[in-house]
């Protein structure tokens, strides 16, 4: 499948330090975390990936959370996730890989009724930073793409996410040609292996513990444990004092595709106990 081996990145974000510089080799994105509600580092900077239209976290120190989910195959907890970003009027990022919209393409649907926006994250789920060929990466976002349209009648939005984390220069350039933003993220945790699903209380202890203002937070639509928690999750980090917001808030300020143009929009959120 898809996920053999798979975001091995996410890993390396619990315990890795990184030197804040982008590489030409292929690479792993990897984070540096630091006391409670403070924004992690990466291994590259905001500053040099804005030079790709890319980011990792929000600017400045408003307490919004960017929700965003890779979508590999469907397993059933997909709609419980749904449910609670609908119950919460919570919008989110969706990133699909070919196979999701082949076999779940009634919740690819779903994500674009509710508001949600869907974005690329490849037809075979490759380790794209090892496609030197710009018509064989093209190939991989567009193949998507044009399955996206097929099944929901709307475009996909244009932001990328890479397999695994990987990522090169010239990944980044050839993303940034074809009009897509990438996006990475500040927080994420250990849960899409099925066979080891995190407790409740260790997904809590993760997703509240490092959470930090303008947070791009990594989830699977597959883990059970998000679709159980995520209801209560959403309340958690509203009480914390923070709102939801879509990525189409970062990708506007570099000239991105805003939002999912084949859903309707959904508004600007004020959540109960939010700045």
């Amino acid at each position: 499948m898809f996920f053999l081996g798979r975001e091995v990145a996410e890993i390396r974000a619990q315990a890795r330090q990184t030197s804040g510089s982008l590489l030409t080799e292929t690479e792993d994105w990897g984070l540096g975390f630091g006391g409670a509600g403070q924004k992690p580092t990466g291994n590259a900077t905001a500053a040099e990936l804005a030079e790709y239209d890319a980011y990792f976290c929000g600017p400045g120190e408003e307490k919004a959370i960017y929700l965003t989910f890779d979508c590999g195959y469907e397993n059933g907890n997909t709609e419980p996730i749904l449910d609670a970003l609908k119950k919460h009027n919570a919008p989110a990022t969706f990133f699909v890989v070919g196979h999701f919209l082949e076999s779940a393409p009634e919740i690819a649907r779903r994500m674009v009724e509710d508001g949600h926006t869907v974005g690329n994250h490849t037809y075979h789920h490759p380790d794209m930073s090892r496609i030197s060929d710009k018509a064989s990466f093209q190939k991989e976002m567009d193949d998507v793409a044009a399955l996206f349209k097929e099944v929901t009648g709307g475009e996909l939005a244009m932001y990328y996410r890479p397999p695994q984390g990987k990522y090169s220069k010239e990944n980044l350039q050839m993303a940034k040609e074809m009009g897509y933003s990438t996006f990475f993220w500040s927080l994420a945790y250990v849960d899409w292996n099925q066979d080891a699903q995190p407790s409740h209380e260790e997904a809590f202890s993760k997703l509240t513990g490092r959470i930090h203002p303008g947070a791009i937070v990594l989830l699977h639509s597959t883990s059970k444990t998000n679709g159980e928690i995520m209801d209560e999750l959403l309340t958690k980090w509203e009480e914390m004092g923070y709102t939801f917001r879509p990525l189409a808030d970062l990708a506007a300020g570099q000239g991105g595709q805003g939002g999912n143009r084949a859903g309707r929009p959904m508004p600007p959120t004020t959540m109960p106990g939010g700045t």
